[in-house]
């Protein structure tokens, strides 16, 4: 009585599964011209899960003697209820002779289990030619011309215009370019004197001054040790014009000869008390320092230097704005030249598959 029970309830749970599983074959059309593609969308209907294998059909295929299958596309499923989706293909058929074909079923398998669809019809029809009244037949016509259609040229005729707006941009550009003269700048190069030179100079004009034997031992002193710290900036690279004596004395302390400094330490301490102590100095004195002064120079003076200098040229703000006009005019006329070139192969390729 148990088994019977269980076979009952297997046997019910098979029935239900199966009657849910189906398979439906839809023509779009069962009535074509000889030729004409018709469309027949084949879905099966089974749970998520299961494996469902559609028919294959070659290209040219018959599916019926007389109805080819072209091509095969498979759409996206579509969820169903209680888990089960609609999974469809659709098949391109077409056929070149009049008469009304029988489609047999189409065999899907799902789950490896074969499921049919219903048998479909497809008529087929030709054009009726009316063969009794040659007259109305006509023979084959001479290349005839065709029609002008603004939307065909709209598009070259304009571009058309913008090239020629664009050149004429482009030549008053030009124009405005040649009219203003460029600015010409040469980098000069010119010869310098190098340090000890210069300093050996202003000793020379010291010298000829005679400010030596001069009553205005500050005067002299001021030009002496200026002409001193402006060697040694220009020597040593720091700003011995800003700085004290002592501070150049100790900046020089690492790179040169104590005696020579001692002899500039002195000399610099003598300028000291003259500018800010009134000191008075005599002749021979003056003499000393000037001495130690030149020869401070000529121990410290650097002969392998280049003595020529490149000057390059200090442009105004209303040069250096001209020069970036017309840099910007050059740049705007070569852009507007490739563009209104590319607009004339464009123009000229689209009249020649025109007039072709």
């Amino acid at each position: 009585m148990r088994r019977l029970s269980l076979c009952i309830i297997l046997t019910a749970s098979v029935l239900a599964v199966s009657a849910q599983v189906s398979v439906e074959a839809v023509i779009d059309s069962i009535q074509i011209f000889v030729g004409q593609q018709v469309h027949v969308t084949l879905t099966a209907t089974a749970k998520e899960n299961t494996k469902v294998e559609f028919p294959q059909f070659k290209p040219m295929e018959y599916i019926t003697p007389g109805v080819e299958v072209l091509d095969r596309q498979e759409l996206d499923q579509k969820a169903q209820d209680n888990g089960f989706v609609s999974r469809s293909t659709v098949y391109t058929m077409t056929s070149f002779d009049d008469t009304l074909y029988y489609i047999p079923p189409m065999t899907v398998k799902i789950d490896g289990k074969p499921y049919k669809s219903k048998s479909l019809a497809l008529k087929v029809l030709t054009i009726e030619v009316d063969t009794l009244h040659a007259e109305k037949f006509f023979g084959p016509k001479d290349v005839q011309d065709s029609p002008f259609q603004w939307s065909d040229w709209s598009l070259p005729f304009w571009l058309s215009v913008l090239m020629l707006v664009l050149l004429a941009i482009a030549y008053y550009l030009y124009l405005r370019l040649r009219d203003n003269k460029p600015i010409i700048s040469h980098i000069r190069i010119v010869k310098r004197l190098l340090p000890h030179q210069k300093a050996m100079k202003e000793i020379e004009q010291i010298k000829a001054d005679k400010m030596v034997s001069s009553e205005n031992s500050k005067e002299y002193y001021t030009k002496l040790t200026d002409t001193l710290r402006k060697y040694i900036e220009e020597r040593y690279g720091f700003n011995a014009m800003e700085m004290t004596s002592s501070e150049i004395i100790e900046k020089l302390m690492a790179s040169q000869d104590q005696n020579a400094l001692d002899e500039l330490r002195q000399l610099f301490t003598t300028a000291d008390l003259v500018k800010f102590a009134k000191y008075s100095t005599l002749i021979n004195e003056n003499d000393a320092n000037l001495v130690n002064a030149i020869d401070f120079i000529n121990q410290t003076k650097l002969e392998n230097v280049p003595v020529e200098e490149t000057v390059k040229p200090q442009l105004s703000e209303e040069d250096q704005r001209q020069q970036k006009t017309r840099r910007v005019l050059k740049y705007v006329i070569t852009a507007i030249a490739v563009f209104s070139l590319v607009i004339f192969g464009y123009v000229v390729y689209t009249l020649y598959m025109l007039l072709g």
